[in-house]
């Protein structure tokens, strides 16, 4: 049974993705579960100084969902295990002093408290009787300023933490929901100001009875806006913050605001297809201009869509009883605003939606099972392999609005869902840079190949791994 201090996976809670229930082996449910509670139990949420994050429990739990066998499952914790760092030790005083709001806030933004903090959310889960939506309403969802100063934690780190929180909820752990809270606790809060900013604005226009306008129009004004458009610069250490909410805050946050949720089921529904279609939209049709350069996708913009799964998660009817339309529609639009400040921050590239609906895949025959089978195959840590389940997710989504008036201009079609997949797949298998950095920046594409031509084969997992793929940018 999965409890605040140990995971433990079964078929019917394998996410709202995933094989089918009767494929699932008793084997990769107890190895899963057993390597994640050595995750869990062994190793900080950050592998080295710089912050950059430890992606074990994202890959195991989704190749689980994707039908991974035990041996593959071992083999991608093997992979990932070996640059991990230790938890510093809890020290008791500090947890029990956590519980004064005062003092909770003394240890915010530093990592040597990760483990403390997980202790921390761990009892408090257990006050609640094991009721972790409890212990979320309380902690996280609440109206109070330490749970609204967590709740933009959660979206610092390029989604990680709102990633692992949709993890633990999606796949009903409470262990995994510790670590999600201990991580965005040890992260900073710069992003308060763009997201407090934008939701005063948006709560303006929704008073008002302003109509949304839609994220494609918002993408495509962004780009078409110079002051926006140019006010990250190659050299900024955190494009966003450094650049864009230092030279364009007002016109941003202005932008941004202009997409707004109303907390009604209907509107929730539809909203959530929007923001994954879009997601999708910006983060695959950002190819070199020239059509001359390989496919590769951002590494940052990818986030965007990994992350779009888990508000399918917060929508389904089993965490009715605890998670309300107000905050769902409150996360949704945190996120919508995210993913147009993230389209933004690496300098507003071209979108050339030809590139997904003209894609020739390289082994055209595969479906989405066979995709999956690749991909828990791949030596990764998670990345390529969440990229993937976010994109089947958002072709079972979307395809419910195809046809409805209120998805005209939605970009992404029926089949640019798997050819997506494909371009996923094709990109990043045996090569040794999977990823491209900051796709509106000619620099960003200086290393990658010719299209078509011959990248270097991968020979083993060892520098495929975090180290290699690093963030370089703490986000």
């Amino acid at each position: 049974m999965a409890t605040a201090a140990t995971v433990s996976l079964t078929p019917d809670t394998a996410g709202v993705l995933h094989i089918p229930t009767s494929q699932f082996s008793q084997d990769s449910c107890k190895r899963a579960s057993d390597l994640l509670q050595k995750n869990h139990d062994q190793f900080h949420m950050f592998f080295n100084a710089s912050g950059f994050h430890n992606h074990i429990a994202h890959h195991l739990l989704t190749i689980f969902a994707l039908g991974a066998t035990a041996p593959q499952i071992q083999k991608a914790y093997d992979d990932n295990a070996d640059y991990q760092r230790p938890q510093f030790p809890v020290d008791k005083d500090t947890v029990s002093s956590m519980s004064n709001p005062d003092l909770f806030t003394k240890y915010l933004g530093n990592e040597r408290y990760f483990h403390d903090y997980e202790i921390f959310f761990r009892k408090e889960i257990e006050k609640h009787n094991g009721n972790y939506g409890a212990m979320l309403n309380e902690q996280l969802f609440a109206d109070t300023p330490q749970a609204q100063d967590l709740l933009i934690r959660m979206f610092a780190g390029f989604y990680h933490p709102i990633i692992h929180l949709g993890f633990g909820i999606e796949f009903e752990q409470p262990a995994i929901i510790t670590e999600a809270l201990a991580q965005a606790a040890i992260h900073d809060n710069w992003p308060k100001p763009f997201i407090t900013t934008t939701a005063d604005k948006a709560e303006q226009r929704i008073k008002s009875g302003e109509t949304p306008r839609s994220l494609v129009d918002l993408l495509h004004e962004a780009r078409a806006t110079d002051k926006i458009r140019e006010s990250p610069h190659w050299e900024d250490g955190n494009k966003l913050r450094d650049g864009v909410l230092k030279r364009a805050s007002p016109e941003t946050t202005d932008l941004c605001s202009q997409w707004h949720v109303q907390s009604t089921k209907s509107d929730l529904k539809l909203k959530t297809a929007e923001m994954i279609n879009a997601a999708a939209y910006f983060a695959a049709a950002a190819q070199h201009p020239s059509h001359a350069k390989a496919i590769k996708w951002d590494f940052f913009y990818m986030h965007s869509i990994n992350c779009s799964i888990f508000f399918s998660a917060f929508l389904d009817r089993r965490f009715d009883a605890w998670l309300s339309d107000e905050m769902r529609a409150k996360l949704l639009m945190y996120k919508g605003w995210n993913d147009l400040a993230m389209y933004v921050s690496r300098g507003c590239p071209e979108l050339v939606i030809d590139e997904i609906a003209n894609y020739k895949p390289k082994q055209p025959s595969d479906g989405w099972h066979e995709i999956f089978a690749r991909v828990d195959e791949l030596p990764d840590d998670g990345h390529a392999s969440k990229l993937v389940r976010a994109l089947a997710n958002g072709e079972r989504v979307c395809a419910e609005f195809e046809d409805r008036p209120e998805a005209e201009g939605w970009m992404i079609k029926s089949d640019m869902w798997l050819g997506m997949a494909h371009m996923a797949i094709d990109s990043v298998e045996g090569t040794t840079s999977k990823w491209a950095r900051n796709v509106g920046f000619e620099q960003a594409w200086k290393d990658v190949p010719e299209r078509g031509a011959r990248e270097q084969n991968v020979t083993g997992s060892k520098g495929l791994n975090g180290v290699a793929e690093g963030y370089h940018e703490k986000f």
